[in-house]
């Protein structure tokens, strides 16, 4: 993914309105959601997530695997779509 893209994306994401909650998938499988719009800043072609409690999850456009429209448990199509209201 092209730090262009990667920005755009996100952006996308945290801009939705109403915010829906979304899922990003990392390089190794390991995923997690966005709950909020303002708990992640990207720049530059990197990101960081404050997860619940404050953890950050650091994270740029080349460790990312996918970032799916919808929480990790909603079931998506191959085309990225949820079935998720």
């Amino acid at each position: 993914m092209t730090a262009e893209n990667f920005a755009s994306v996100l952006e996308g994401l945290t801009q939705r309105q109403p915010f829906r909650v979304f899922t990003v998938e990392l390089h190794g499988g390991r995923r997690f959601e966005v709950d909020h719009p303002r708990a992640i800043v990207v720049r530059d072609g990197v990101a960081v997530f404050l997860a619940p409690g404050g953890v950050p999850i650091w994270f740029d456009h080349e460790s990312v695997n996918q970032i799916l429209g919808a929480p990790a448990n909603a079931q998506v199509d191959g085309s990225g779509s949820s079935d998720s209201p």
